[in-house]
């Protein structure tokens, strides 16, 4: 099964950008043994919202609007896509990830399959 993990940081990623040397090591070896073992497939980290846009479609109004995003609560920092066994495993990956990211939550989902579909 494959899952996207998208990550939540407790405030906008631009507060602690660029990350310090000392977080990357750890960010560089949790995805290197994530790589090794064969369960990561993509992981990469957002810029901040600031750099960012939103469109939005309504009725036939087309809308873009420029970051940062004021009523923005919950921004994904980043995200990971993993080939694992259950959703517990995902959940244990997620608890390792936090225990380097820190503060934020991690919104598990499990990517749809054309197996999905099969009567």
């Amino acid at each position: 099964m494959r899952f996207m993990m998208l990550y939540k940081p407790a405030q906008d990623a631009a507060a602690g950008f660029p990350p310090s040397k000392e977080y990357l090591a750890k960010m560089e070896k949790l995805i290197d043994d994530a790589k090794k073992s064969g369960e990561l497939i993509a992981t990469e980290g957002l810029q901040p919202m600031s750099k960012g846009a939103r469109v939005k479609l309504s009725g036939r109004k087309l809308t873009v609007i420029d970051g940062p995003f004021i009523e923005a609560k919950e921004l994904v920092g980043g995200f990971a896509i993993l080939q694992l066994k259950s959703k517990d495993d995902a959940i244990e990956s997620a608890k390792r990830f936090l225990e380097v990211a820190g503060e934020g939550v991690v919104e598990i989902r499990q990517i749809v399959e054309m197996a999905d579909f099969a009567p």
